[in-house]
């Protein structure tokens, strides 16, 4: 029987009960037709009910009832992580082959697509093929094109890193093909941060951020700190092996091809498996109109940007975010490498960043106690010249080292200053950057705050590579070595260097003015009033100097695709 017809034969009991009681259900003699109807409403809502209640428990909306797509989100961001890490171990590697800090300067650059990717984001976000998907239109061709250098890098990478022949590395070439791989990686974090928006509900959408740092953290330790452990020969034999060998567990040839294979595995999976719905229709709902209103035009995003630069005070901030981290990138950028070259095995160094995470997952959390008030930026201040002193620390443990050197490597008690030292330096790190968040986010006008905190962070990013990138190019020059023993032999080169080895000699350092690149910024931090700083009187106030300029046809801001930088 259908479940209408027991609703209606029960109504018309109920109604026939009534009405031998004289009454109906608006307490009028008699019944009619309107009456009936009612009592048929009424009971299809109990029954509706009762159905309810009969029925098995629905599971509720919450982290359970996605788990399938914040797995998704994790593995995607892991799979970025590893191209980061390969590429902050290939420096350790080649500074074990003795480049010069010159090629390591070229190598830098790779570093930069992620700093840069502002430029190109609005491309990724407007153009693409609905029917198959806005994000899938570029997370699949980019990552099966990230498979593919993987791939043709498993079988050049020994050959350009120069372990055939006793050349040295091709640094050119390496520095081109890894740099592929950064714009390609920053190209899918793209495509991943956005569909991250639509693939979760809005209850979950929070994990996104969740799975982009514990996803990107835990690639770039497997491509980084695993994959040097598991290279070095003295780790896999002091640690790993019985008998030892020559080389280590892995190559690299071997590292690259295995995730190569993931690479492509997974993309054809989630190319044919994971269903993108295409955005709506205008004018179908609500929804759909913000989803087309999010894709706007590129030009349109271009022409906000530049009207956000043009204005005065965020001029005068960008300047300060691209030279403010110039007294730090000596420190930053050529200790690890400096180490290295005095003997400190690179798969150690690596490894000390395991017990820093914990405290990187920590300080952030300290830290923004302070920089909610009004004036976030005075954490910044007084981190400053404790991240400077954090230089003249690395100097003297890079002049340390080789003393401490012993037959049999290091002592405990060295790596455990390294250690001390590398997380006091966190410390300042983490003051200074979660400040600078904090000031973005506070700044920022909420019209379009994307496109203004990306923008932002964009320029904070820029201003700690291009100081990293020149300090390993000055280091060559402000350095002078002397061979002594052989005459006429220099070491000027890693190439002179080996021949006065080869001869008998030793090169000696003479002369270091390295971190007087750094020096000219220790007074930065007083040259320029920021907006929202000057007092406590405009520090509680909005900023209005960095509100955005309105459009002259319309005083509302397209709303930007937002990208994470």
């Amino acid at each position: 029987m259908e479940p209408s017809d027991s609703v209606r034969r029960k109504a018309r009991q109920r109604i026939a009960v009534d009405s031998a009681d004289g009454r109906d259900h608006r307490g009028v003699v008699g019944t009619d037709p309107e009456t009936e109807d009612e009592a048929l409403l009424r009971d299809r809502g109990s029954a509706s009910e009762e159905a309810r209640d009969d029925a098995p428990p629905s599971v509720p909306r919450g982290l359970r009832g996605e788990l399938g797509n914040v797995s998704l989100l994790l593995f995607l961001y892991v799979l970025q992580g590893i191209p980061l890490g390969l590429a902050g171990s290939i420096p350790l590697i080649m500074q074990s082959k003795r480049v010069s800090y010159k090629d390591q300067a070229y190598f830098s650059l790779v570093f930069w697509p992620f700093s840069l990717k502002l430029l190109w984001a609005p491309l990724v976000d407007a153009v693409y093929v609905r029917r198959f998907g806005r994000r899938k239109s570029w997370l699949v061709p980019t990552q099966y094109l990230l498979g593919l250098f993987m791939l043709y890098l498993s079988v050049r990478a020994e050959s350009l890193l120069g372990g055939a022949g006793g050349q040295g590395p091709d640094v050119l070439g390496i520095t081109a093909l890894f740099f592929a791989l950064s714009f390609l990686a920053a190209t899918q974090d793209i495509a991943v941060d956005g569909w991250a928006l639509t693939m979760l509900s809005r209850e979950n959408v929070g994990y996104a951020s969740t799975c982009n740092s514990v996803g990107q953290t835990a690639g770039y330790f497997l491509g980084n700190v695993l994959f040097l452990a598991l290279e070095s020969a003295d780790f896999c034999n002091k640690y790993l092996r019985a008998e030892p060998r020559d080389t280590g567990i892995v190559t690299l040839s071997d590292f690259l091809l295995f995730w190569a294979a993931v690479f492509m595995v997974t993309t054809t999976l989630v190319a044919m498996l994971k269903r993108e719905d295409a955005p709506p229709e205008r004018g179908r709902s609500e929804e759909g109109r913000r989803s087309e209103e999010g894709t706007q035009g590129v030009w349109e995003t271009y022409r906000q940007l530049l009207s956000i630069i043009r204005m005065p005070t965020v001029l005068t901030f960008c300047c300060l975010l691209l030279t403010a981290k110039v007294g730090f990138s000596a420190a930053d950028a050529v200790t690890g490498l400096k180490l290295v070259e005095a003997g400190v095995p690179k798969e150690q160094l690596a490894l000390l960043a395991v017990p820093m995470v914990p405290l990187q997952i920590l300080l952030p959390l300290i830290i923004s106690k302070y920089t909610a008030g009004p004036r976030p930026l005075d954490i910044f201040y007084r981190a400053f010249p404790f991240r400077l002193l954090m230089g003249l620390a690395y100097a003297l443990l890079v002049w340390w080292t080789p003393s401490v050197k012993q037959e049999g490597g290091f002592p405990l008690y060295y790596y455990a200053v390294v250690l001390l030292t590398y997380a006091a330096h966190q410390v300042s790190l983490y003051s200074m950057y979660v400040a600078t968040m904090a000031f973005h986010a506070k700044v920022s006008d909420p019209l379009i705050g994307g496109t203004y905190m990306t923008l932002l962070n964009t320029v904070t990013n820029l201003g700690g590579n291009w100081p990293s990138t020149l300090a390993l190019w000055l280091v060559d020059p402000l350095t002078t070595k002397t061979c002594q023993g052989p005459s006429g032999q220099g070491c000027a080169s890693p190439a002179e260097a080996e021949l006065c080895a080869q001869d008998g000699g030793v090169c000696h350092l003479s002369g270091r003015v390295l971190r007087g690149v750094g020096g000219v910024c220790a007074a930065r931090p007083g040259l320029v009033a920021l907006p929202g700083e000057e007092d406590e009187e405009s520090a509680g106030r909005e900023p209005l100097c960095l509100a955005v300029p309105k459009d002259p046809v319309t005083s509302d801001p397209h709303p930007t695709p937002q990208t994470r930088s």
